[in-house]
């Protein structure tokens, strides 16, 4: 095979530069619908979150009405955090505050008590008379939000963006017969990964790799080792092993399959990347939903979330431990070989890969970011 059947990845520096991460961080996080967590978690009128995006501190909430809004997570009058993390400790020396979202109603600035409703718009600014000025010129900065699927998306500049719905194109009509909406988490796993966030999604739209480094993936589905993974029908699903049908390592288990599968959907899986963020690989009986939040240009937390039908989670004996454990493995392989790329990639003679002719899907990444950041890399950030 020639080096003009290959075609070139992003330069390196695409993976490593803080400049170019920064970039993107503008151009591709804070305008793109980004996943961030599923609406369960966020269920009732006053629950919120406080969700970071990039170093952005969003609030996420549901107000009264149980309607899903979205702020950034900072007063109006003198920029103070409002809301804190459920697991943010004190710093020591220093002492926790009131404030925050109080009694579901109100959401209340620790520092001088400016509150605002759970729409976002102020209502109480303390010893300032109401002719001291207009609050209603004072309501919080708004973050777009939307769901699909039971996930919640945000889009951090809501006055240019475009539809949830244009973003997610073709996907959810691909996985219509996946009741994603009404599945809840069984149970979750958090990553740190040593590796920029476009090397892991690059890992996750090929299957080269699978055959040295998924013995236990490939034994259930040998497609992803034949051929190095080429001629992967995903739209209708990639075939297990005879006699298998899920993500375990028999290839079987006690859940039963999602009603309303087509019989392809029953025996097959399928995955979907939905730039920039989340990944969605999807079984009978359970879906495997991973979201990606960068942290550095060579740092990503992922976040994955298994989740499964009520029907069986409200069991007495429901264990996800078959399919959890089996994944949890999968993934640590994954995170190894994509943290040995992101330092592999460092050597002083590399200037770029390769991506071989059954790795086509990763030309998605390439193209995906370099239609959104191209015109704005700083000189020195390398060039396609």
């Amino acid at each position: 095979m020639s080096v003009a059947q290959l075609e070139r990845t992003l330069p390196t520096a695409w993976y490593r530069d803080p400049a170019v991460f920064r970039t993107e961080k503008e151009r591709i996080f804070c305008r793109e619908w980004i996943g961030v967590c599923r609406e369960e978690q966020i269920a009732n009128p006053g629950d919120f979150q406080v969700i970071d995006v990039l170093g952005e501190s969003v609030l996420v909430l549901r107000n009264r009405e149980g309607r899903l809004r979205a702020f950034y997570n900072v007063c109006r009058h003198r920029g103070s955090r409002l809301c804190r993390t459920a697991d943010e400790p004190v710093a020591a020396g220093r002492v926790a505050l009131a404030g925050g979202i109080t009694a579901g109603r109100l959401i209340a600035c620790p520092y001088h008590r400016w509150s605002y409703d759970l729409d976002g718009d102020l209502v109480a600014a303390p010893h300032l008379g109401s002719s001291a000025f207009n609050k209603q010129d004072f309501a919080l900065y708004p973050v777009g939000v939307d769901s699909w699927g039971g996930f919640i998306f945000l889009n951090l500049t809501p006055s240019e963006a475009k539809p949830l719905a244009a973003q997610l194109g073709a996907i959810p009509e691909r996985l219509r017969r996946y009741p994603l909406a009404d599945l809840r988490i069984g149970s979750t796993i958090r990553y740190q990964v040593a590796a920029n966030w476009k090397i892991i999604c690059e890992n996750y739209n090929e299957c080269y790799h699978c055959g040295a480094v998924h013995p236990e993936l490939c034994a259930v589905v040998p497609s992803f080792r034949d051929g190095g993974g080429a001629n992967l029908d995903w739209e209708r699903g990639v075939p297990h092993r005879e006699g298998a049908y899920t993500f375990t390592r028999t290839g079987t288990t006690l859940r039963r399959a999602f009603p309303g599968l087509n019989e392809d959907e029953q025996v097959r899986h399928k995955g979907e990347l939905c730039y920039p963020n989340v990944f969605l690989s999807v079984a009978c009986d359970h879906v495997a939903a991973y979201v990606l939040m960068p942290r550095g240009a060579e740092r990503t937390d992922v976040i994955c979330h298994f989740l499964f039908e009520t029907h069986e989670i409200a069991k007495p004996d429901f264990d996800p431990s078959d399919t959890v454990d089996f994944w949890d493995l999968v993934n640590r392989q994954d995170w190894t070989v994509c943290e040995a790329v992101q330092n592999g990639i460092g050597a002083r003679v590399h200037s770029h890969g390769y991506f071989a002719p059954m790795e086509d899907y990763n030309l998605d990444i390439r193209r995906y970011v370099r239609d959104r950041i191209g015109a704005f890399m700083p000189e020195n950030a390398g060039v396609i």
